[in-house]
């Protein structure tokens, strides 16, 4: 990666990038939206952030991580995942006019709204998408859906570009797929330190059971990622390894979702092979814990990539993911890992089974691994995509 100062493209950019959470906020998409907007950084150019103020605890207004400028504006009033923020139109429209390119995380209700600001301020805008909204069910979750695909059906003929995960994933988005001339596909950025060895060691002397197998699992504990499958799972993994553990690293009581809720009695009845972190926001932590997995198992029933499977097959870790669009890509492409039937816990658990049957079948080098999801190939095609649409100066 070239150092700070020093910009690798024709010129330097002012790219101003917009999404509704940031860090301190932790999901695939903040962290994919951070490692983006850093690196660019440290490629010479100016990344300005702008994002809802999603917590009181966090500052309004500007501030400076990372080397990225952070603009957070007041969202006092919530939505399901949403926020209401009565500022933004105006605000948003002053941050675009001080930049040569604008780049919009989606979905996002304001879709419809930045690409009228973009148009009028004279600025192209790529939207990168990070997968179709599915909220849990409810009348009130299906006029939400409505309304933001139809926010997002207007910015979509309006983009410059649309950034897919995969071809996979563009070819049966139902966000995607009617734009797919516009739809340029770029890896996610991925990055995770290498694991330390003793640390990942001791994690897996402390969650293991009678010498049973651990399998980990990385995500937020929602209905989308479907974890209780895996806790249903055990009754065929328990078959040949009656004394395995599941441990979870995430966020678990998920206020906006009512999953955890719903699935306390599973969780009761199998408590004692259940391990619940919370949320691993130290890179290092997370690699251990990766690490000390003997396989990472994601039974999602929608995800349009899922990071996480990327960051345990660099630490050494194989995946069992579901047969889903996008989602099966990393095991696909790497072939280290499985893919299970989704919804399914006995084919689930038995894909478990496949690889802790025959764990050097699914082990792949790091640099392997890393030369399919090249981080500089990532951060030059987006800084590409970025000097062919910016505004002349």
């Amino acid at each position: 990666m070239a150092s700070a100062g020093q910009a690798t493209g024709e010129r330097k950019l002012k790219i101003l990038m917009m999404l509704l959470y940031y860090h301190p906020h932790s999901t695939g998409l903040t962290n994919y939206v951070r490692m983006l907007a850093e690196a660019l950084v440290q490629r010479g150019h100016e990344v300005t952030v702008v994002a809802s103020q999603h917590s009181k605890s966090l500052p309004r207004g500007e501030s400076m991580l990372n080397g990225v400028r952070v603009v957070r504006l007041w969202a006092p009033l919530r939505i399901s995942r949403g926020f209401i923020m009565p500022t933004y139109p105006w605000q948003v429209y002053r941050l675009i006019r001080q930049h040569d390119i604008v780049n919009i995380h989606i979905p996002m209700l304001e879709t419809a709204l930045v690409a009228w600001l973009t148009g009028l301020a004279g600025v192209k805008l790529i939207a990168t998408h990070h997968g179709d909204l599915i909220l849990p069910a409810g009348r009130f979750n299906r006029f939400i859906t409505r309304v933001m695909f139809a926010m997002y059906r207007q910015m979509a003929q309006r983009v410059a570009c649309l950034v897919g995960y995969s071809d996979d994933y563009a070819d049966n988005s139902y966000y995607l797929r009617p734009f797919r001339d516009k739809v340029r596909i770029i890896y996610p950025p991925l990055h995770i330190p290498l694991p330390d060895p003793a640390k990942a060691k001791q994690l897996r002397a402390a969650w293991q059971r009678q010498g049973g197998p651990v399998i980990g699992f990385s995500g937020r504990f929602v209905q989308e990622k479907r974890p209780d499958l895996i806790i249903r799972a055990l009754e065929v993994i328990n078959k040949r390894h009656p004394h395995a553990r599941i441990v979870f690293a995430g966020e678990y009581d998920i206020p906006y979702e009512g999953t955890w809720q719903r699935h306390e009695a599973l969780v009761s009845k199998n408590r004692s092979q259940l391990v619940f972190l919370g949320l691993l926001r130290d890179p290092q932590e997370l690699a251990n814990f990766y690490a000390a997995c003997d396989v990472l198992a994601l039974p999602s029933d929608s995800d349009c990539f899922a990071l996480v499977q990327v960051e345990a097959m660099l630490c050494g870790t194989a995946v069992v993911m579901t047969d889903i669009a996008g989602g099966r890509v990393p095991v696909q492409l790497t072939g280290m890992g499985t893919l299970a039937q989704p919804g399914d816990p006995v084919s689930i658990g038995q894909a478990v089974l496949d690889v802790l049957a025959d764990r050097p079948r699914y082990t792949k080098p790091r640099a392997e691994i890393k030369k399919i999801f090249s981080l500089d190939r990532t951060l030059q095609s987006y800084e590409n995509l970025f000097l062919q649409h910016a505004r002349k100066r």
